[in-house]
């Protein structure tokens, strides 16, 4: 039976109609169709945010349809065939059907050809080479991946060791498919695969590894997949960093339960050990941006929290980590606690930290100067110490008092 694409927005859309409409007159009807993701995730009902177009037009035949058709061309990836559309606001990405000559696990020599199956052989998964036409009907060269879909079974094209052997990033999307789409036991022979050339991930950039990684650990619930990862010896390979799976398991229990929002970053930091060292490592390694390495050293390196914390100590230590740091240290150490019984407590603390806005300290260096204090070392001892008594005050908004104080300690130290 053959499987349609119900009418969705992503193929309706005006700038869509125009692009096929453009290929389609320079190369004929069937020359163009959906491929991939956008195949998949549309049969599954999942919102569609990338349209790939499969087509027969050599890659200078797509430039000269767009162009003719006053859509923008970017040759984004022309020496592989890829040409991006952009029209209305939205970008399209068309490639000419291809068979792979050289593959060396990173990249690959390409020859262009018309032959769907021959396109479809070369791809990774059996659910990501289905094509559709304008009108949704689904071509599946492979015979496999409409059932694959609807099985939630994660199967390469043909030989697994032969598909990683093309791309050794090919061993991360599986365990990414496999915790999200993945249902029942995984493909004992892709496991294998996978197993044998896990060493392989090494030769990844470092920012293709942590991308990957990071889109596995954005899933509802990857625990499956990262335990897999980990009993094939890929997550070692991946992150030498990991410190074992207990809290990081508990930590997507605590999000399940709660109906807390995924964190792929925190996700991240539960799998590695308490210590800013180990956060550096890691980052050093995934090569994450700083923004991202410093969140997990805040919360891998800074205070260690409890549950019964009070509304004065919350705030305290939203004065020395941060916002952000102290709601990551609470959900990590939440995670690591293994007492159910203290969930009130741990899930109270939240909002006691979303809710304090960080205050100013009221005094500045200039204040101290103009209490006849001479520039130098004595000004920030000064601050310090007057910092300390407004922190001992619950961060009082009375500056006059902080005033007060400041000249009482500089009449202190001045002798």
């Amino acid at each position: 039976m053959t499987r349609r694409l119900k009418p969705q927005p992503w193929m309706t859309h005006p700038a869509t109609r125009a692009v096929i409409a453009a290929l389609t007159a320079a190369g004929g009807e069937g020359c163009a169709m959906f491929v991939g993701g956008c195949v998949r995730d549309g049969l599954l009902g999942r919102q569609v945010i990338d349209i790939d177009i499969a087509t027969t037009l050599a890659p200078e035949a797509v430039t000269r349809a767009l162009e003719s058709a006053a859509i923008r061309a970017i040759p984004t990836g022309i020496e592989h065939g890829t040409v991006t559309a952009a029209t209305q606001g939205r970008t399209l990405e068309i490639t000419t059907l291809r068979r792979d000559l050289e593959t060396d696990g990173r990249r690959a020599v390409v020859k262009f050809t018309d032959d769907w199956a021959a396109d479809a052989a070369r791809r990774d998964f059996r659910m990501n080479a289905l094509y559709a036409d304008e009108s949704g009907t689904v071509f599946d060269p492979t015979g496999s991946g409409v059932k694959d879909i609807d099985s939630g079974a994660v199967v390469f094209v043909g030989d697994p060791a032969t598909r990683i052997a093309e791309d050794a990033l090919r061993i991360l999307r599986f365990f990414r498919f496999v915790a999200w789409y993945g249902r029942g036991a995984p493909n004992a022979k892709a496991l294998r695969a996978c197993e044998a050339a896990r060493e392989t991930v090494s030769d990844l950039s470092a920012e293709r590894v942590a991308k990957e990684l990071l889109k596995l650990l954005a899933a509802d619930d990857p625990r499956e997949a990262v335990r897999l990862m980990a009993m094939t010896g890929v997550l070692g390979e991946v992150l030498p960093q990991a410190d074992g799976l207990k809290r990081f398991e508990a930590l997507i229990a605590i999000e399940t339960e709660q109906l807390f929002t995924c964190d792929p970053l925190l996700r991240l930091g539960a799998l590695l050990h308490d210590d800013d060292g180990s956060a550096r490592a890691a980052a050093t390694h995934l090569r994450l941006s700083n923004a991202d390495r410093d969140r997990l050293i805040g919360a891998l390196g800074g205070l260690k929290v409890v549950s019964w914390m009070s509304p004065r100590e919350v705030r305290r230590a939203i004065w020395r980590e941060g916002a952000q740091a102290l709601r990551d240290q609470v959900m990590l150490s939440w995670a690591a606690s293994h007492r159910p019984a203290a969930t009130t407590q741990w899930r109270a603390l939240l909002p006691m930290i979303d809710s304090w806005p960080r205050p100013t300290f009221p005094i500045t260096g200039d204040d101290v100067q103009a209490a006849g204090v001479p520039a130098g070392p004595l000004v920030g001892r000064i601050l310090r110490e007057v910092e300390t008594w407004w922190i001992d005050h619950d961060f009082t908004d009375d500056r006059l008092a902080a005033i007060e104080r400041l000249k009482a300690v500089a009449q202190g130290m001045a002798y």
